[in-house]
């Protein structure tokens, strides 16, 4: 569904992605874990078009995508729910959700969308007309992912959804990525918990220094002498 071949990213000199390639099969979820400043949040972003890459090649359903922009990507139908929220603090949830559905993939279904969103989180319903910057956090990262979700994303890509969060909102956020790739939403996962990302993934990467040392399905990973001491303290 998503292939990445030898991307490779600068940030002027300072190279931050080096040669990194993964696949993501439809259906599934992908994990990518590594240390702070490994560059999986711009790995995110050169997928998504934020960023662009200066070699390498990024496919989305067999279609060369690489150097669009990110208006067209998520008209292709790929999500992101980005690391810290980014919601519009001054708007209101409803206000929030609806520029989501801005995309002209969405168009059309945005009711029908919206109670899907509310079925997921009574929350958001609940605050409707309430400015998002009042919202918890773990209410915003609802709002965040009901926005992407009103995109009509076929793929979701979570930067650190857990980030912030209290400890029974962190499983709360992912029984609802849980729940939402056993609807058939295919997922790539950047998450500091890596135990729990790994345990969720039937594949995952290691990122180091910009590059891929390590893949797996997310249970050898969980198991590899490597990861446990690196990244479980084990």
């Amino acid at each position: 569904m998503l292939s990445v071949e030898n991307i490779d990213l600068y940030y002027g000199d300072a190279q931050a992605l080096e040669q990194v390639s993964l696949s993501v099969p439809p259906g599934e979820i992908v994990a990518i874990v590594g240390a702070n400043g490994a560059g999986k949040s711009s790995l995110i972003r050169t997928i998504h078009g934020i960023e662009k890459p200066r070699a390498g090649r990024i496919a989305y359903d067999g279609k060369d995508i690489t150097g669009w922009p990110s208006h067209r990507i998520c008209d292709l139908g790929i999500g992101q729910v980005a690391e810290g929220r980014q919601i519009f603090p001054s708007l209101s949830v409803l206000e929030n959700l609806e520029t989501g559905a801005f995309l002209p993939r969405a168009r059309g279904k945005e009711k029908e969308t919206l109670e899907r969103v509310f079925a997921m989180f009574p929350r958001l319903k609940e605050r409707l007309g309430q400015a998002a910057g009042t919202l918890s956090g773990g209410e915003q990262q609802m709002l965040a992912i009901g926005r992407c979700l009103m995109g009509q994303p076929r793929l979701i890509m979570f930067d650190e959804p857990s980030l912030g969060l209290a400890p029974a909102l962190v499983e709360e956020m992912f029984g609802v990525i849980r729940r939402l790739n056993a609807d058939g939403m295919t997922v790539v996962l950047v998450e500091q918990n890596v135990a729990v990302s790994l345990t969720m993934a039937a594949h995952a990467y290691v990122l180091e220094n910009g590059r891929i040392v390590l893949q797996g399905t997310g249970q050898d990973l969980l198991h590899n002498d490597g990861v446990r001491q690196a990244y479980l303290g084990l």
